[in-house]
C-alpha cells in the first residue's frame, strides 16, 4: 500500500522532472533537467562529464518510455504512468529494475560532485551536491547521516538506495533534489 508520504514525493518528483510544465514528461524534460543540473555544477554540457550525464538521463527516460509503452523520441509521460511505474519499479519489487537504470545517473552526478576522485562522496562534496540539486532548508551534515550512518564516503550504490529510501519514506533527504 502506497503512503501519503511517498504519493506526495512522486508528484514533486514528476513536478520536477516537467521542466516546461506541460503535465507530461517526454525527452526534451530530461535533456533540460541534465541542462540545469550541469549548469548548477559549472560544467559544460560537450564534455565528457557533460555527456556521461546527458546520456545517462537518456537513459533513465528510455526506462520510463519502456515501461509505459511510449514512443522515445516523441512520447509524453502522464502523471497516472509516471506514478505506476514509480509505484512498481521503485516502491515495489525492491527496486531493482530502477536500480540499474538511475545508477548511470547517480554515477555521472558523483563525476561531477567528486573533486578528489575517489569515486564517493565526502560530506563536503555531498553539500556541494545538494546545492547544485536545490536542494534547499536541509542540513547537510545530518542528511549525510541520514543517508550514510558511519559518515565517511557515500558510493553509488548508497546514494542509488538513498534515492529509493527518499521515495519510500524512509529518509527525508531528496538526493535528486527539489
Amino acid at each position: 500500500m502506497t503512503t501519503s508520504v511517498q504519493l506526495d514525493r512522486i508528484e514533486k518528483r514528476f513536478e520536477s522532472w516537467d521542466v516546461n510544465g506541460d503535465g507530461r514528461i517526454d525527452q526534451s524534460d530530461c535533456d533540460a533537467e541534465s541542462k540545469r543540473i550541469l549548469q548548477a555544477f559549472g560544467e559544460n554540457p560537450g564534455s565528457p562529464k557533460g555527456r556521461a550525464l546527458s546520456n545517462a538521463y537518456l537513459g533513465m527516460w528510455n526506462f520510463f518510455a519502456d515501461k509505459a509503452g511510449i514512443d522515445k523520441e516523441n512520447g509524453r509521460l502522464t502523471p497516472e504512468q509516471f506514478n505506476d511505474i514509480v509505484k512498481e519499479h521503485v516502491l515495489e519489487n525492491g527496486g531493482a529494475d530502477f536500480g540499474k537504470a538511475i545508477k548511470p545517473t547517480i554515477q555521472a552526478m558523483i563525476e561531477l560532485a567528486d573533486v578528489d576522485d575517489d569515486d564517493q562522496i565526502s560530506p563536503t562534496e555531498f553539500k556541494t551536491w545538494l546545492d547544485a540539486m536545490g536542494v534547499e532548508n536541509i542540513d547537510p551534515a545530518d542528511a549525510f547521516r541520514q543517508m550514510h550512518a558511519d559518515g565517511d564516503q557515500l558510493s553509488v550504490d548508497e546514494l542509488v538506495q538513498a534515492v529509493r529510501a527518499y521515495h519510500l519514506g524512509e529518509i527525508d533527504v531528496p538526493p535528486l533534489g527539489r
